[in-house]
């Protein structure tokens, strides 16, 4: 009996615009997988849908298609049919771009008509004769145009039985434009109108919206950044002849040639010369690593010395940097989008709200009131559920918290963050550039009998004057003051140090040749400590040891104190060894069980996720391309300014000072702005809490209706000002706002 065929699944990457709440890509899941054939996962955070489809029974403009049919617009970013040459970040990033420009147009001429229709609706001596037909021809504009975003939205919903905060606000204008349209054309004159209410909760709402699209999405953009990181072009070595290649060229098994200064093109295995390479992006340990005849080296890179020749050993998607991309893609689409309180509350508070209107004018005509009044009473309770303080309640604050926040060098990505920020409790820190300063510094200086400290340092620094070494800059940072001896017969011993002639005296630094006599444990201890130790030797005897370290920021171990008082467990997590890591560790006030140390981009995602797995809620801070990966998978990253911009568009927040206590303030201050909100839509759900079953007794006419609406969001606002005087542990004296 033959086997039945099992069919060759297709696989497609979508980008989906339009989308405004989880529910929505779930919609767009349930449409896709209604195809036959079709197996979609669609994730709101990214804006993508991950498809795999039966060629014989779908195709890709089947997918768009049903998409489109739930009322959102898509497109392919990968796959068969796909265009190739444009990323799929960068296609994703130009489809945000269209549509955050396209709602800021529509916000921005919005904005301009309702500020006179609100002047005049709300001040009496700026009302000329027959103002109330201007006002009706201008928020008509404003309903039937910049309103489509949300009728339509409400449209789409209906037809699939949903209602979501698109539902109310298209609701809620509706009756206030109906209402004044009656008032205006057949009721009694001096009837009460408001149509300032449509224009101002349409207008505001749309704000917001474009705040949100323009923050949606950003970390997408570290994949082009880390794409661009490699190299373009490599030298590769045919029949002896040096021939300058594209990327894409490259097999396994070919040889190219690296000079200083260069990239290394891909992954690969050290076939003759000696150099250093500077790994920080693949580490972001400061000093390079000295290679020879059969050390693996990594694309992308630097080669900072010597003439390299390397046999490629993967290329192409198979390498670090390309599993690296990858890293960032998975734990960026693994990551859970936060439902907004907003959307979780309005499924069950819109349908009661129009079943409460709905009721109301039902019972007054049943109980013998007038057309006029149970309608008054029906408006009266649509209007006063009209979402403007849901509305105002989370772009104003997030407008407040994240303008304070610029200013103190912080920079929230989006509200998601802020909920993030409430629920971490233990926070995980990359060592160098990060609670160090990322760049070496001579720590102590030991001397033979008879030889003086400066002495040491003097002639070190002559025979290092010419490196770019980090540990060689630091040196030559730290020597006395005054004219560097003059070298003679200088050579660098690669992987050993350098030497020359100083004078009359023969100059050795780097490690030790011989015996070290009465320094010997000076040395041992430099290095258990986790510093590196360079012995100097003058006409072959030891004259001194340099300890050179990666030095603690200042600001350190006051933010380790910080985190804890925050309810953080801190950890750290480096590439570096496990004796530099213990060190840094118990200088900053980090348990030693909590040190990670001798870990690469993968290790870190895999620690951070056996947190995750352990019950801990992980914020990680970092700096680095190798901290990309980590920053994605953690549930709130955070990057330093003066960091990668992988690392920056990886991360949730980041920190632009550069001081690790800005991270504390970051969640502190993200902590507070959702605090805020909270706290907004705690008085925008009460007050229609109370105010609804009034109205719907008829005790409330459509005007106080209106004007208690208009308190409501006055107190919102006003609620979200408070923002203005967080004051951060990292802010100058005296920085603006700073006022408690």
């Amino acid at each position: 009996m033959n086997a039945p065929d099992i069919p060759t699944l297709s696989r497609v990457e979508l980008g989906v615009t339009g989308m405004t709440c989880t529910s929505c890509s779930a919609r767009v899941q349930r449409k896709l997988n209604k195809i036959e054939g079709v197996d979609a996962t669609v994730n709101y955070s990214t804006e993508t849908a991950s498809v795999s489809y039966d060629p014989e029974r779908a195709t890709q403009d089947d997918l768009v298609e049903a998409v489109r049919g739930a009322g959102y617009d898509a497109f392919a970013l990968s796959g068969p049919g796909g265009a190739e040459e444009t990323s799929p970040s960068a296609k994703l990033d130009d489809a945000r771009e269209r549509e955050a420009t396209r709602l800021g147009r529509t916000t921005a001429w919005s904005a301009l008509i309702t500020l006179p229709v609100a002047l005049v609706s709300m001040i009496p001596a700026l009302q000329f004769p027959n103002w109330q037909w201007a006002v009706f021809a201008a928020t008509t504009l404003v309903y039937f145009s910049a309103g489509a975003e949300f009728h339509r939205a409400t449209l789409a919903n209906l037809r699939h039985g949903a209602t979501t905060m698109d539902t109310l606000i298209s609701l809620g204008t509706t009756a206030a434009y109906v209402w004044s349209a009656i008032a205006l054309f057949a009721g009694p004159p001096g009837e009460e109108i408001y149509l300032e209410t449509v224009c101002v909760i349409i207008t505001f709402l749309l704000l917001g919206r474009w705040i949100e699209v323009r923050a949606k999405g950003r970390s997408s953009r570290a994949l082009r950044e880390l794409t661009e990181m490699g190299a373009k072009e490599a030298t590769l070595l045919r029949d002896g002849t040096e021939v300058r290649v594209p990327i894409s060229q490259l097999a396994v098994g070919d040889v190219f040639v690296v000079r200083p200064g260069e990239k290394i093109a891909t992954d690969g295995r050290v076939v003759e010369g000696v150099s250093s390479v500077d790994e920080s992006m693949l580490t972001g340990e400061s000093v390079p690593v000295d290679v020879a005849e059969g050390s693996a080296v990594t694309g992308a890179t630097i080669n900072t010395s010597g003439r390299l020749t390397v046999e490629a050993t993967r290329v192409g998607d198979a390498t670090t940097l390309s599993r690296m991309a990858e890293l960032v893609t998975q734990a960026q689409a693994g990551k859970a989008p936060v439902e907004r309180l907003v959307d979780r509350v309005s499924r069950i508070f819109v349908p009661a709200v129009i079943g409460v209107s709905a009721v109301t004018l039902a019972a007054h005509l049943l109980f013998g009131s007038g057309v006029a009044d149970a309608f008054s009473a029906a408006v009266a309770v649509l209007i006063i559920a009209c979402p403007c303080a849901l509305g105002l309640a989370t772009p104003t604050a997030i407008l407040v918290g994240t303008g304070r926040g610029a200013q103190l060098g912080l920079l929230i990505r989006g509200p998601e963050v802020l909920e993030l920020a409430r629920r971490v409790d233990a926070v995980v820190l990359d060592k160098t550039g990060t609670l160090t300063r990322g760049e070496m510094s001579v720590t102590a200086v030991s001397a033979a009998p008879g030889t003086a400290e400066d002495d040491v340092l003097r002639l070190a620094a002559a025979i290092e004057a010419g490196s770019e070494h980090p540990i060689a800059r630091a040196i030559v940072a730290a020597a006395p003051e005054g004219a560097t001896p003059a070298v003679e017969d200088f050579r660098a011993l690669p992987g050993r140090g350098a030497q020359g002639r100083v004078g009359s005296r023969a100059v050795r630094v780097g490690r030790p040749s011989g015996a070290l006599g009465a320094l010997e444990q000076d040395f041992a201890a430099a290095e258990e400590s986790g510093a590196t130790a360079v012995a100097v030797e003058v006409d072959g005897a030891a004259a001194g040891i340099i300890s050179v370290r990666d030095a603690l920021k200042p600001d350190a171990a006051d933010a380790i104190e910080a985190f804890r008082g925050l309810g953080l467990v801190p950890h750290l997590l480096t590439g570096d060894n496990e004796q530099a890591a213990q060190h840094a560790a118990r200088e900053a006030g980090i348990d030693a069980d909590n040190v990670m140390a001798g870990v690469l981009p993968e290790d870190k995602v895999r620690a951070v996720e056996r947190l995750q797995e352990s019950g801990a809620r992980v914020a990680m801070v970092g700096d680095g391309i190798n901290d990309a990966a980590a920053l994605a998978q953690s549930d709130l990253g955070l990057a330093m300014g003066a960091g990668t911009d992988v690392a920056i568009e990886a991360s949730d927040i980041t920190l632009m000072n550069n001081s690790l206590n800005a991270a504390v303030d970051a969640v502190r201050l993200a902590r507070s702005t959702l605090s805020t909100i909270r706290g907004n839509l705690f008085w925008a759900f009460a007050y229609n809490t109370v105010l609804i079953p009034v109205a719907a007794l008829g005790l409330l006419n459509p005007m106080l209706a209106g004007i208690a609406m208009a308190f409501s969001s006055v107190f919102v606002v006003l609620n979200s000002l408070r923002l203005r005087g967080f004051r951060g542990r990292s802010a100058p004296q005296g920085a603006a706002g700073e006022s408690r």
